[in-house]
């Protein structure tokens, strides 16, 4: 009977994951879906500790679940509260990294269980590992085709972990830009990966043949690789390539977790952790469409690596304009497209352009906010900021809806984008981002670009966009040019 009730629980857990990921597609019921999410994730923590018969076992059983869930709770309140939208990429390149060495974590301890004398780090002796094994707790009734399968898994679930683990912080210091975001690129640094990949499936396989001379130190070499095969991985990869590689890793972190899940026997966590690895992957598979790149070339291209291979010098000079004549060709346009970028984020100008539009709105304007699939740093980064400023979902267009009417759009204004706008994707072969589809607003009939400076995006690029006759350049920060736009409008 109680085993029949934490299966169905564990069901309904589920189905509430399910539901939570669904809601999250629409702007409107997202919030929504993620604290459905969470509550689900709770019914869930509450149901193992009832299966495992934790709670039963008085205070001494679950003192450490709860300092775990009271630590763990201060710290995302903290984070939550002190991290500034710019910071989100980087903050979800540790949430990934965190899942990855807490599945990793699963393994090792269930190892652990399964060899080693309790109390003690040390394995019986006269036994075959495969014998020691077998007479653990929770395998005395398994086969040895079980046993095989769960020490498998153990060796994927340290590879994947691992990888997602220290990937994950590399893509974090990136992010954050405390190391280069630049490829970073040696000789013999292909040749170098995949000797180092194929040292740890060789590994992986002696671990799980169980053999006891061997087995345990094998495992052991399997966690160290599997943490360096992540940094190696992740190093050599452009900071424009940072959103597939944000979508990869949160793949690979549920993909670690449903693994962890076959190691415990929970099905929860199975169904939750295929669920984020699938839509992680599919979200990843959009994410290099809309770059016209394939997930290799993301990976092993060093995107970035040299910026003389960005189609050489541009002619001609940048021309700027003031504040106030970007106003007056404005206030004359009845059809705007505001393209948003990472320089709308540090500037935390999204509420401000928000009110520019509905200024532009009154004024007689049809507003458009043009969002490019791997705009900012993060997979979605953008709608999250305009959500954030409650910007109406349905102003929201996708670039291949918009590039069909950019020739009819009066002004695009560029807010911090950079790649994304680039017509060097369009019409310069020596570029590297030659063939990625763009947000075409070259075809407007005015674009007025706002950036702090004369320098290249964050990828390295110069983009040509900022040379053409029909580009303006509004220098400064993004939230005060914006903010001065809309003291235009409400003092004419």
């Amino acid at each position: 009977m109680k085993e029949s009730i934490i299966q169905i629980a564990y069901i309904i857990s589920a189905g509430i994951f399910i539901m939570g990921i669904k809601m999250l597609g629409s702007a409107a019921s997202a919030r929504k879906g993620n604290l459905l999410s969470a509550f689900g994730m709770l019914l869930a923590v509450v149901v193992t500790l009832f299966d495992r018969g934790i709670i039963q076992g008085g205070w001494e059983g679950y003192t450490y679940i709860f300092a775990g869930i009271l630590l763990g709770s201060a710290i995302g309140v903290v984070i939550a509260k002190r991290v500034q939208m710019t910071g989100m990429p980087e903050m979800v390149a540790l949430l990934n990294g965190f899942g990855g060495f807490a599945s990793l974590l699963v393994a090792w301890a269930e190892f652990a269980k399964m060899v080693y004398i309790p109390g003690s780090m040390t394995m019986e002796s006269g036994k075959s590992l495969m014998d020691i094994i077998r007479s653990a707790g929770d395998q005395v009734n398994m086969s040895t085709g079980q046993i095989y399968f769960i020490l498998s898994v153990s060796a994927l679930t340290i590879i994947v972990g691992g990888v997602t683990f220290t990937g994950s912080m590399v893509a974090y210091l990136k992010l954050s830009g405390k190391m280069s975001g630049k490829p970073i690129l040696f000789g013999g640094q292909k040749a170098l990966n995949v000797g180092i990949m194929a040292l740890s499936i060789l590994s992986g396989v002696v671990f799980a043949l169980a053999l006891k001379d061997i087995s345990t130190p094998a495992f052991y070499l399997l966690i160290g690789l599997s943490l360096l095969i992540g940094v190696l991985g992740v190093i050599p990869i452009g900071g424009g390539d940072m959103p597939v590689v944000i979508s990869l890793l949160n793949s690979l972190s549920g993909v670690a977790a449903s693994l962890a899940g076959f190691i415990i026997g929970n099905t929860v966590l199975i169904v939750a952790g295929c669920l984020v690895g699938a839509s992680g992957v599919i979200l990843t598979i959009i994410m290099c469409k809309a770059m016209n790149r394939t997930l290799g070339n993301v990976l092993f291209g060093g995107f970035g690596a040299t910026v003389a291979s960005s189609g050489g010098e541009e002619q001609g000079e940048m021309k700027a304009v003031s504040v106030e004549d970007a106003y007056y060709v404005l206030e004359a346009a009845r059809s705007v497209v505001i393209v948003p970028g990472y320089g709308m984020a540090v500037a935390q100008a999204q509420h401000a352009v928000k009110e520019l539009g509905e200024l532009l709105e009154n004024n007689g304007a049809e507003i458009r906010y043009a969002i490019h699939p791997v705009a900012g740093r993060m997979p979605g980064h953008m709608n999250v900021l305009l959500a954030e400023a409650d910007v109406p979902y349905e102003q929201l267009v996708e670039m291949d809806n918009v590039n069909p009417i950019m020739p009819t759009v009066d002004v695009a204004i560029v807010i911090g984008a950079n790649d994304v706008v680039n017509p060097a994707a369009i019409s310069d072969k020596s570029s590297p981002i030659y063939g990625m589809p763009i947000i075409n607003v070259h075809e407007a009939k005015t674009v007025f670009a706002l950036k702090r400076g004369k320098g290249t995006g964050f990828s390295g690029l110069e983009n040509k966009l900022f040379f053409m006759p029909n580009t303006r350049m509004i220098y400064g920060d993004a939230k005060t040019t914006v903010t001065e736009l809309v003291s235009q409008f409400k003092g004419k």
